[in-house]
C-alpha cells in the first residue's frame, strides 16, 4: 500500500528492543548469516512435521518453468499457462439495475461508479455456489476496492473539486461482490446476477461488539454510536467457515482533517493530521474532525459481509480492535475456536491475533452470526531466544486500568495501538498479510520493509527484525503452543530475509533461495501447503539501485519445508500484485492487479494517464485499469503442477 511508509506518526512508545531482552542469546550477525534457520532446526516445525512429526510434502511437485524479471507492461505467466483478464474497474457488477460501461475518458458519474467495479484491486476470496457446495464452476467473489487515484478517476483529476468528485470517490472505494462462472475454457462475471453489490464509503453498517454504542464512537448521525457510514482503503481480508468475508481499513487515517487544526492525541498516534490531501472533508463534513470530532473512531475496524444475502447489513466487529488492519487470516482450534491473525501495516507497529470466546457451530449458519462479538485480542511480543508471548489488551491487564488511562475494555478496543504500547508489544517492520498452513497451523506472515530501522532517533534491529535500513523486508513464522492457536506462548523463526544476491551491502542480500523478490507483501497457503508470496515494491523504490534487478512486481510460490522460491507471475508497469485465491479443484488461480500506471502524474494533473503503463486495455484505452485477473493451464491441469 503506498501510502504505509509516513512515518510523521510512527510509533513512538518506550517498548524494549529485543536485544535489550535479558533472554536474548543470538547477535545481529548470528542472525544476518543465516543462524535463525539452524537455531530452530530442532524445534518441531522446522521442515513443516505434521502432527505425526513427519514431513509433509504437497501431493504435487512445483514443475512448472520459473519466469525471469520483467519490465514489460503486461501479466506475465509460465509457459503453458493462459492468463485472461476478469473485472476491471468501470466494468459493470452485473446488479438488476444495470449500469453503463466504463468511459476510457472518465466520465462516468458517481451514480454509475455506484454499479462498477471499484478503483484498486486488493484481497480477494472465492465462495462457491450454491452455498455449502464446492463448485469450482459457479462462485461469488469478494473483491476489495482499497483507494482512488484522483488523476484517473475523472476527467480533470482534482484541478476543481466537488461534490459529486467526493461521492464518486466514495463510491469507487470498498467492496465488490460478483458472480462469475466458468463456460468450459473462460471464465466471465454473470450479468445481471441477484448477489451482485457495492459496498461503498456511505453504505450503512452495523457498530457491533464491545465498542458500540459508547460514547466515542456517536455522532450526529448517529446519536446512538451503533450505525456507521461505510467503508474505505479496504486493503487485505479474510473469511469465515460460514463463509462471510472480512474486509480490512487500512490507511484510514488519511481521509481526515480538522478545520480547527486541533487533533487529540488518540488520533494522532493512528497518524491523523489536521490536514488531507484527498480533500473528502471538503464536501462531506464527517470528515472533518472540527465537525464529528468521534467520526474517525468508528474507521479502522474489521467489516464483516455477507455475500450470500445481498440484503445483510455490513457489521463493524469491534471486538478484533482498531489499528491499520492488513488481513485477518483464518486459524481453527481443535475445540473449533477460530483464531484471526492481523498485521498492522505501518513501521515500527505490531502483530495481533483475536480468539473466539465460543466454538464455531458447523451446522448451524445463523449460531455463528455474532461469534466475532465475544473474545479475546492479543499483541505479540517476540523474545531473542525463539520464543514469543501473546498479550492480552483486556481491560484490567497488562497495565490496561484507569489507573493507566484506559477505562474500559470499549477504550482499550478504540486505543488498540496505545493499548499495545501499554502492553509492551514488539515494534515490527511493516506487519501485512498473514498465511496459516493448511496442516501444520504454522502462521506465517509479511514484514515488507522499513528504511527506517536503525535510524538516528528509530528503534534499532532486534532478533525479529535483524536488518537496519530494511529495505527489502522479511517473513516471519511461527508455531504455536500446543499446536492450539488459542495458546498464549509460541516458537518463532525467520522464514526468508528478501534480498537481491547482488546488492553492494551484504547485509541488504538476504538469503531467499531460489528466484529473489524484495517487499514481500500478499501471502496465501493453497491446498497443497506451498506459499503464494506477492511482492509490493514502491513505484519509488522500483527505480532505485537497491532494487535494479528484480523489474515489475511478482507473484512467487515457495515450497516451506525447502525454502525454494519460484516466480510465477509478473506485473505490468507501476503496479502492485496483491491478493490471490484458487477455485476449490486447483485449475484457475484468481489473482488481483492494483494501481497498474502509478505513478501517472500528481494527483491534480491526469494530463498523460498512460504514461506509465496501458494495461489492461492496450494503446487505444483511455487509461490504465486495475483488475481481477484468471490464470489457468492451457491443458486444464492443476496450477503450480
Amino acid at each position: 500500500m503506498p501510502f504505509a511508509s509516513d512515518d510523521s506518526q510512527s510509533n513512538r512508545s518506550g517498548n524494549p528492543y529485543l536485544f535489550d531482552l535479558p533472554d536474548c542469546k543470538l547477535s545481529r550477525r548470528e542472525l544476518l548469516a543465516g543462524a535463525v534457520a539452524g537455531a530452530f532446526a530442532t524445534l518441531p516445525f522446522a521442515g513443516c512435521a505434521t502432527s505425526s512429526g513427519t514431513r509433509w510434502q504437497g501431493p504435487e511437485a512445483l514443475s512448472f518453468g520459473a519466469i525471469s524479471p520483467s519490465r514489460e507492461d503486461t501479466v506475465r505467466v509460465p509457459a503453458g499457462y493462459r492468463a485472461q483478464v476478469l473485472f476491471a474497474w468501470g466494468d459493470p457488477i452485473g446488479s438488476p439495475q444495470g449500469a453503463p460501461a466504463f468511459r476510457p475518458d472518465a466520465s462516468n458519474s458517481a451514480a454509475d461508479q455506484l454499479l462498477q467495479a471499484g478503483m484498486h484491486h486488493d484481497a480477494i476470496e472465492y465462495y462457491p455456489l450454491p452455498y455449502g457446495s464446492t463448485s469450482s464452476r459457479r462462485a461469488l467473489l469478494a473483491i476489495n476496492h482499497e483507494y482512488t487515484d484522483d488523476g484517473l478517476l475523472h476527467t480533470d483529476g482534482m484541478r476543481t473539486w466537488t461534490a459529486e468528485k467526493v461521492a464518486k470517490s466514495q463510491a469507487a472505494h470498498g467492496v465488490s461482490v460478483i458472480e462469475v462462472a466458468n463456460t468450459g475454457d473462460r471464465w466471465q462475471v454473470v450479468r445481471p446476477s441477484p448477489y451482485a453489490r457495492r459496498i461503498t464509503a456511505a453504505t450503512p453498517m452495523t457498530i457491533s461488539g464491545p465498542a458500540a454504542g459508547v460514547p466515542a464512537m456517536r455522532t450526529s448521525y448517529d446519536p446512538q454510536g451503533v450505525l456507521a457510514r461505510g467503508t474505505f482503503n479496504n486493503c487485505a481480508g479474510g473469511l469465515t467457515p460460514w463463509g462471510t468475508y472480512l474486509t480490512c481499513e487500512e490507511n484510514w487515517n488519511l481521509y481526515f482533517a480538522a478545520s480547527d487544526g486541533q487533533v487529540p492525541q488518540p488520533l494522532r498516534r493512528y497518524g491523523v493530521n489536521a490536514k488531507s490531501s484527498l480533500r473528502w472533508h471538503e464536501h462531506d463534513a464527517r470528515f472533518d474532525l472540527a465537525k464529528e470530532p468521534n467520526e474517525a473512531n468508528r474507521c479502522g475496524w474489521v467489516v464483516e459481509i455477507d455475500p450470500y444475502e445481498p440484503q445483510a447489513r455490513p457489521v463493524k466487529r469491534t471486538a478484533l480492535g482498531r489499528f491499520k488492519h492488513e488481513g485477518a487470516m483464518l486459524s481453527v482450534g481443535p475445540d473449533r475456536r477460530l483464531t484471526f491473525y492481523m498485521g498492522d501495516d505501518e513501521v515500527f507497529e505490531y502483530i495481533y491475533k483475536f480468539v473466539t470466546r465460543d466454538p464455531w457451530n458447523p451446522s448451524d449458519r445463523s449460531a455463528n452470526r455474532n461469534l466475532l462479538d465475544h473474545g479475546t485480542l492479543y499483541v505479540a511480543r517476540f523474545h531473542g531466544d525463539g520464543s514469543g508471548d501473546w498479550l492480552a489488551l483486556v481491560h484490567g491487564m497488562n497495565g490496561l486500568t484507569a489507573e493507566n488511562g484506559f477505562v474500559d475494555q470499549a477504550d482499550v478496543l478504540i486505543r488498540t495501538r496505545e493499548a499495545a504500547d501499554r502492553a509492551g508489544a514488539t515494534r515490527m517492520d511493516r506487519p501485512e498479510w498473514g498465511a496459516v498452513h493448511p496442516r501444520t497451523l504454522e502462521a506465517y506472515m509479511t514484514l515488507t520493509n522499513n528504511p527506517l530501522r536503525g535510524a538516528p532517533g528509530r528503534p534499532g534491529t532486534d532478533a525479529a527484525n535483524p536488518r537496519a535500513r530494511n529495505v527489502f523486508g522479511h517473513i516471519v513464522r511461527w508455531r504455536e503452543e500446543r499446536r492450539d492457536p488459542a495458546s498464549t506462548r509460541f516458537q518463532w523463526d525467520i522464514f526468508a530475509l528478501g534480498g537481491d544476491p547482488q546488492a553492494e551491502d551484504p547485509t541488504q542480500r538476504g538469503n531467499v533461495k531460489g528466484d529473489m523478490y524484495g517487499s514481500p507483501d500478499g501471502l496465501w497457503f493453497d491446498p497443497s501447503g506451498y506459499l503464494w508470496i506477492q511482492t509490493d515494491v514502491s513505484t519509488t523504490n522500483l527505480n532505485r539501485t537497491d532494487y535494479k534487478t528484480m523489474g515489475n512486481n511478482q507473484m512467487l510460490v515457495a515450497d516451506v519445508v525447502t525454502r525454494e522460491t519460484k516466480r510465477f507471475l509478473t506485473g505490468p508497469n507501476g503496479c502492485e500484485v496483491t491478493g490471490c485465491v484458487m477455485s476449490p479443484d486447483g485449475r484457475s488461480l484468481f489473482v488481483n492487479i492494483q494501481h497498474p500506471g502509478e505513478p501517472a502524474g500528481d494527483r491534480s494533473d491526469p494530463a498523460n494517464p498512460r504514461a506509465v503503463s496501458v494495461w489492461p486495455d492496450g494503446p487505444s484505452g483511455g487509461r490504465p485499469r486495475s483488475a481481477t485477473v484468471v490464470i489457468s493451464k492451457a491443458d486444464g491441469g492443476r496450477i503450480g503442477t
